[in-house]
């Protein structure tokens, strides 16, 4: 059966199951992901979408909601039978922090078990070190626990989202490469390890706002997509088979090295197009302040017309580099997301899909091209989102589906 025609089965997203016991726990993780991604579920129609039997699936309902993962609701009455009951996830049962290393700021947040920030920290800064990122982190973690209410031994783990190899984009970010030579050999995980009792897991940025766009975007019902985050430097990330593409590296969907057409020598990546580096250097170039635009959202409204031109060559680039994507894997969606203000974010979409309108798409199909959820708070989250997947996430590749 193809990919395609199994999609959906009465309305919800089609995720293997197994009546194996050896895959309890994948199956369990199957159930939270309906939940998630429902909102509220009941036993009969978890067993309809998962194909497990009635007497599994209400098995892992009860140990869910002994776990205290799941939380009952009401009785559904007036229909046959007995009563359905709906089970919807319990925000309480997790909290998770998730701390975004970047270029041009650092984030801290506690995540729910849902999905929802229940407290943020944010500083700009003009280039990361080592012993700024970790003064952040101390004098943010005491605020960010005590506003979310949570103690720091409730805290289930620590994700941080950092871009590979820092330090090779100190002309890029106008840093001092001197300065950024200190993330070499600084091991983030092991230092924030020192000031608390959690396991800490590092992913690449772009990866981990894909992941963020996946776990709580609204793409439960599309299989593969592309991820496109528009920070400093373009990144993104991959997502096959509703499960995000690592590689061989873990850097899979790091588009900025893509090849896009352009006359402009030297200006054939799709880094030296679709990055906000490239409208700071425009606006220095004009003599303004190029940390303008980061410093309030305001800051991209005081120069519209060279917002204007970025805005234009970042479509057509991302539509570029999209078409080149589609022509390898055949994907549904294409999300675009960033570090900007959400009216920047929809003129760039709004641009893309005038340009797929455009385009010669001989031998690709036309996608969908949305907007990304999350926005600039998007890495922090799929930081945070690190050991909920490591936990609580299924795959389907685990078990050769």
């Amino acid at each position: 059966m193809s990919r395609r025609n199994s999609k959906t089965t009465n309305g919800y997203a089609k995720i293997r199951g197994s009546n194996q016991v050896a895959v309890r726990h994948h199956n369990e993780r199957v159930i939270l992901h309906l939940v998630r991604r429902n909102g509220w579920l009941t036993r009969a129609e978890a067993t309809r979408a998962t194909g497990l039997s009635p007497n599994a699936v209400s098995m892992i309902f009860r140990s869910l909601e002994a776990e205290n993962l799941l939380l009952r609701g009401e009785p559904e009455r007036g229909k046959l039978g007995q009563p359905s009951i709906p089970a919807r996830i319990n925000p309480d049962a997790r909290f998770y922090l998730g701390l975004k290393v970047g270029r041009r700021s650092y984030d801290l947040i506690i995540l729910d078990f849902t999905g929802t920030i229940r407290a943020s920290r944010s500083e700009f800064h003009t280039y990361p070190t080592p012993d700024s990122c970790m003064a952040f982190v101390e004098d943010a973690l005491s605020p960010v626990l005590t506003e979310a209410k949570v103690a720091p031994e409730a805290v289930a783990g620590f994700g941080v989202a950092i871009p590979n190899e820092l330090w090779s984009w100190a002309g890029e970010m106008a840093a001092p490469q001197s300065e950024m030579d200190l993330w070499r050999d600084f091991d983030i995980a092991a230092a924030l390890s020192q000031i608390g009792s959690w396991q800490v897991l590092v992913e690449n940025d772009g990866t981990a706002a894909c992941r963020a766009e996946l776990m709580f975007g609204s793409h439960d019902k599309t299989e593969d997509l592309i991820y496109f985050f528009v920070g400093t430097i373009v990144g993104g990330g991959i997502v096959l088979d509703s499960e995000v593409f690592l590689g061989r590296t873990g850097n899979a969907g790091g588009f900025g090295p893509l090849r896009v057409p352009d006359g402009s020598p030297g200006k054939n990546r799709l880094m030296d197009h679709a990055s906000i580096f490239v409208l700071e250097q425009m606006i220095e170039a004009a003599g303004g302040d190029r940390y303008d635009i980061w410093n309030s959202p305001e800051g991209w409204d005081r120069y519209p017309d060279l917002v204007d031109v970025w805005i234009a060559d970042t479509a057509k680039a991302l539509a570029h580099g999209a078409v080149s994507s589609l022509a390898v894997i055949d994907f549904e969606s294409v999300v675009i997301d960033g570090a900007f203000p959400e009216h920047i974010r929809d003129r760039i979409v709004h641009d893309v899909n005038v340009i797929f309108d455009t385009m010669d798409l001989q031998g690709v199909e036309r996608p969908d091209v949305v907007a990304g959820r999350w926005g600039e708070m998007a890495r922090a989250v799929g930081a945070a989102t690190l050991p909920l997947v490591a936990e609580y996430a299924f795959n389907n590749r685990a078990l050769g589906a």
